[in-house]
């Protein structure tokens, strides 16, 4: 398996890539988000680790322009920045996992292993269509009746969570854990609040309704009834 790690610290990067070495892995490194980045683009990497402070280009910005550009290789980030709106911003970015400085390093091996067992990614799984709603996660791009639709962080990635479960039940445990990365009583207004904030913008007067209450178990998004 190829990885390409991206950290500007020499000291870290080296006992990363010896880790991942040990194990198997093939590993690249470099050491500014620049080159980084044009390295991720052309590479073909397995599995890619990404710090988040990075000279030249930061991570954040890396990983959103790998996923306009259509790479969809698992991405860790690997930093210092731990706040739960840090990790928040990170996976709504595109990342796909996040490890916070000072780390473990059988814990990375671990988590590089479990991205790198993922099955490859289609454009498919970026792109939603449901009745009149067009969802295009890459660009974060969201359409009714071919209107662009603005919408908050939070309510974005609450979307996301929705169309990737068309026509299940998302509980509203799924989406505290999924959203906020809390463990809160289930009973709490916050989700309650934030769907039908949602809702106001996907589900216009005239439109036909698409996000659904499921009484007793959550949510689910659906064009039939």
């Amino acid at each position: 398996m190829r990885i390409l790690l991206i950290e500007d610290d020499d000291q870290t990067a080296k006992l990363v890539k010896q880790s991942l070495v040990k194990h198997g892995y093939d590993v690249d490194v470099s050491n500014d988000g620049q080159n980084g980045f044009k390295h991720a683009v052309v590479g073909g990497f397995d599995v890619l680790v990404i710090d988040r402070m990075l000279p030249g280009l930061d991570g954040l910005s890396i990983v959103q322009r790998l996923r306009a550009a259509r790479v969809s290789s698992p991405i860790l980030f690997l930093t210092a920045v731990g706040g739960i709106e840090d990790r928040i911003e990170g996976f709504e970015s595109g990342a796909d996992d996040y490890l916070v400085k000072p780390f473990a390093l059988g814990e990375l091996v671990a988590r590089v292993a479990a991205l790198g067992r993922r099955p490859p990614i289609a454009h498919e799984d970026f792109y939603y269509r449901i009745a009149d709603l067009e969802v295009d996660l890459i660009k974060r791009e969201i359409k009714r009746g071919g209107e662009i639709i603005r919408l908050q962080p939070r309510e974005f990635r609450m979307l996301e969570i929705l169309v990737r479960n068309r026509g299940r039940v998302v509980t509203r445990s799924m989406l505290l854990e999924q959203v906020w990365d809390l463990e809160l009583d289930p009973k709490t207004s916050i989700v309650q609040t934030n769907v039908s904030r949602l809702r106001l913008k996907i589900d216009r007067p005239g439109d036909i309704p698409l996000i659904r209450t499921v009484r007793g178990l959550g949510y689910r998004i659906d064009d039939k009834d």
